[in-house]
Parts: C-alpha cells; sequence; structure tokens
C-alpha cells in the first residue's frame, strides 16, 4: 500500500487544512509532528505557548483518530534532524507522498528546502501548500512588482484581488480506511509543561471555534471603540490559536464576511474594523516573505541600526517587571507576565515606552514578548515592535510618541484595567490613578518614575533626527522551493 504522509507543524486542525485535506483525498494518509525543544527555545517559545501546543497536539490526536489517520509524534532536538527522520518514516511505511503547508520564518523555511531536497533524492514527491495567508505571499506587488511597504497600499490592493486570489476554505476530509499503522504519542505524554496555563487558554480547535462564535454573536459590532480599552472584553482573543494553527485566519475573515454580506471595508463598523486587523496580520507575514531578514533581527530601515540604543539593564529589568512608575506600563506588563497575553493598545504602549522613552533595543523587548506571550508569532510580534520602535516598513514616524499617561486617562479613563493588575493603586481617584504623586507612590510602596517624560522624548526626537533622511531598504527575495 502506498501512503501519503502530512506533517504538521503551526497548523494544528482538521477543518481548512489545505495539506491535510489534500493529502487524504489522494490516497490513504498517516500524519507526524515534530517537538522540537531546542529549537523552540532557540525561537524563544513561552511556557504558556508550550502549554497549548501540547494540549492542541492532543485534541488533535483524538480528531485524527475520528479521521482514521495515524499519528506519529517524533521527539528531536531541532529542525536539522527532521529531514533524517521523515526518511525513516519513508522507509518504513513506503511512503511515495510527503505533503505539508508552508511556513514563512527564516528557519522553518530552510528546514522546508532541506526536507523537500531529501525527498527527491528519496524519489518522494512532496505538495506545499499556503494555509497561513488568505491570499499566497508575493501575489500582491506594487507598480514596480514588489512587495507593498506600505499598509494602506497593501490594503487596497488586498481587497480589490481579494476574491480572485483568497484561497478557498477547506472542510474536514471524511474518515478514510483503517491503516495497518499505529499512532505514537510517547513523546508527547514525555513533555513537560505547566498545565495551569490551559485554565487561561484552554486547547482545542472547538475551542477556538467556540472563541469565534461568541465573538462574533456577542462583541464584534463594539469592536472599532472597545477593542482600544483593555478593561473590557472587546477582541476575539484568538490571537493564540491562530499562533498554534487551531484556527486558520481564513476562517476567520469567512466568518465576518458572512455576516458583514460579504464587505469587506464598509457594511457594520465594527466588523470591518476586525477585518482591517486580519489583513494587518496578512501584510506582516508577506513581509516576512519578501525580507527574510525581518527574521533575522535586522531593522527594515537598515539605517535605524545605527542607532546608539542603551544597553541599561536596571531600566530593562524595571520595564520587564512592571517597576517602571507609569502605571498604564506596569499594569500592562503585569497583565503579560501573569496571563501570557497582553491587550493590543497596550503592546504599543509598552514598546514605545522601551524604544521611545528608555531607548532601549526594540529587540530586546520583541525576544522578552515572545518568551512570555501564549500567542508568540514572529511576523506579527516583530512587525509590531518595528512599528512602535521606527525601525519597520510603515513605522509609525519617529516623532510621534506615545505619552502613555494620556494613553491611559484616554483609554482606562476610570483607572479600572491599572485597579487590576497594579493593586497597590487601587484607591487612589480616577485623576492620580494614572500619574501618582510622589507622596501618593510611596504611601502606596509603589516606584517612583524612573524617566522623565519630557527629556526622554525630546533625547530620542534628537538620536533620530540624525539618521540619513533618505531610509535604505532591504533588497527583496523571491519566495522560492
Amino acid at each position: 500500500m502506498m501512503i501519503n504522509l502530512m506533517w504538521f507543524r503551526n497548523d494544528l486542525r482538521v477543518r481548512d487544512n489545505p495539506a491535510l485535506y489534500t493529502a487524504m483525498q489522494q490516497g490513504p494518509t498517516m500524519a507526524v509532528y515534530f517537538i522540537t525543544p531546542e529549537q523552540w527555545a532557540a525561537h524563544d517559545y513561552s511556557p504558556s505557548r508550550i502549554s497549548l501546543l501540547k494540549g492542541q497536539i492532543k485534541k488533535l490526536a483524538e480528531q485524527l483518530a475520528n479521521l482514521n489517520v495515524p499519528l506519529q509524534i517524533i521527539h528531536c532536538a531541532d529542525f536539522s534532524h527532521i529531514p533524517q527522520h521523515i526518511t525513516q518514516l519513508v522507509d518504513n511505511h513506503n511512503i511515495t507522498h510527503l505533503f505539508y503547508n508552508h511556513e514563512y520564518e527564516w528557519n522553518e523555511m530552510q528546514c522546508s528546502r532541506q526536507v523537500v531536497r531529501t525527498m527527491r533524492s528519496k524519489q518522494v514527491n512532496t505538495t506545499g501548500m499556503h494555509d497561513q495567508c488568505i491570499v499566497t505571499p508575493g501575489q500582491i506587488k506594487n507598480g514596480q512588482g514588489e512587495c507593498y511597504k506600505v499598509y494602506s497600499a497593501f490594503k487596497r490592493a488586498f481587497m480589490a484581488s481579494f476574491y480572485d486570489l483568497s484561497r478557498k476554505c477547506y472542510p474536514e476530509a471524511d474518515p478514510q480506511e483503517e491503516l495497518p499503522i499505529k499512532s505514537d504519542l510517547s513523546a508527547l505524554e514525555q513533555l513537560d509543561v505547566d498545565w495551569s496555563w490551559q485554565l487561561l487558554w484552554p486547547a482545542g480547535e472547538s475551542e477556538a471555534h467556540h472563541r469565534l462564535e461568541l465573538f462574533i454573536q456577542d462583541a464584534i459590532d463594539h469592536y472599532h471603540h472597545a477593542r482600544d480599552i483593555p478593561s473590557l472584553n472587546g477582541t476575539s482573543a484568538l490571537s493564540p490559536y491562530l499562533a498554534v494553527g487551531a484556527i486558520s485566519t481564513r476562517q476567520c475573515m469567512h466568518a465576518a464576511l458572512q455576516l458583514n454580506q460579504g464587505e469587506l471595508d464598509s457594511g457594520r463598523k465594527g466588523i470591518s474594523t476586525w477585518i482591517n486587523e486580519l489583513i494587518w496580520r496578512e501584510f506582516y507575514r508577506h513581509l516576512l516573505v519578501a525580507y527574510p531578514d525581518l527574521a533575522r533581527h535586522k531593522p527594515f530601515k537598515s539605517d535605524t541600526d545605527r542607532l546608539p540604543w542603551s544597553d541599561n539593564k536596571q531600566l530593562f529589568s524595571a520595564w520587564c517587571e512592571g517597576r517602571t512608575g507609569f502605571p498604564i506600563v506596569d499594569a500592562a506588563m503585569r497583565q503579560l507576565l501573569s496571563t501570557g497575553w497582553m491587550h493590543n493598545r497596550l503592546r504599543m504602549i509598552t514598546a514605545m515606552f522601551l524604544t521611545k522613552h528608555l531607548f532601549i533595543d526594540w529587540r530586546l523587548g520583541e525576544r522578552f514578548f515572545m518568551q512570555h506571550l501564549v500567542d508568540g508569532d514572529l511576523a506579527s510580534n516583530n512587525g509590531g515592535w518595528q512599528w512602535s520602535a521606527s525601525t519597520g516598513v510603515d513605522a509609525v514616524p519617529y516623532f510621534r510618541i506615545f505619552n502613555p499617561t494620556r494613553q491611559s486617562q484616554r483609554f482606562d479613563p476610570e483607572g479600572s484595567f491599572i485597579r487590576q493588575y497594579v493593586p497597590e493603586l487601587a484607591h487612589l481617584d480616577n485623576k492620580s490613578i494614572h500619574h501618582p504623586t510622589v507622596a501618593q507612590a510611596i504611601s502606596a510602596n509603589y516606584p517612583l518614575p524612573i524617566v522623565e517624560h519630557s527629556s526622554a522624548v525630546a533625547e530620542t526626537k534628537a538620536r533620530f533626527k540624525q539618521l540619513s533622511e533618505q531610509p535604505h531598504y532591504p533588497p527583496e527575495l523571491n519566495f522560492e522551493y
């Protein structure tokens, strides 16, 4: 019997999984997933994300069992060992065709290429498919045939071509006949995780779709204003499930369009605003493919690498631990440490505080977020940090710097969010809680501000202004296998 092999990665679902569906349509299929602890450590996977991953794989194994698809979980240190393990599966099970979904990060792409080369040497067919993007990276180009560098232009082009270029949603495949191959999940059971994270972020494809349905029913019509209020449950909170592939961006877009009568940029305001956020996610992935140096700690605007970033460890530790003396910043960082997640408005505030007030290298903050976020995602995290630091594509202008106190007063006017995560200030009135006096801070055993807003901002602007006025962009590379 000739067997197809489905190689699971960050696409841990059975619905709308292009590679899995196509493999099962073409013949008997078995599946494999590789646990790579050293690679996860190198990529700064957080404990909360690894916990969610383990739970998601267990749920996936149950779903695959219902489809009669045996799943092999294989432990190997890092990506370099994957080709040889796939080769062993090929030899042991008469595999003639490998199916997988593309990943766009640098190491993941190199791994895919090495696997494809190895399979070709074994005369095994390979089929790579795109599941993370709605439109395949490289299909949306500007007039010069390059990837768009400005989000608004990318969005217009994306919307104009959506119905022609967007990939379809794949259904769940029908169960296949049982195979004489047993599943082996023993390597998964040996993976030690802190299951307490599962209380906050339960695993499962059904859990992801349940959250989507609740958001669609209860919150999406208020999304355009509630999404900026951190004390409200105004967002979908689907990002952890998108990060591990429990649900796809295409499924989210499909649900939004169904509710909005097919309108992308009009119709119900809350829905069109959420669609806009899905397109931002798309934009960052297209950039990562076109400019792979973004995955290798390089700024998009290369001249910003000449900025004299500070490496002040005391200031960085204060930011990491939520001890800056700026209540909204400290509340946000404490939310991250305790929940593995941070509200998007707060991600911008904290990132801009680190880079524009403390003038600490954005890469340190980017890494710290990845080490603690349950939804750690290279493309979105890197894009957000470079936007805030004014080093990236379509970045906020360097002279536009958030005032954390004003942001707090605007988006947490009654201090509800601050009171939740900085309880030592909970007794303060709605005005003082955003900027306690010296006496109030000392009385509450709360740190005094570690930097003065106006002088820090002025110094940052002066440093950016010294750079060349002409940005330097990296060369664009093609996405080819």
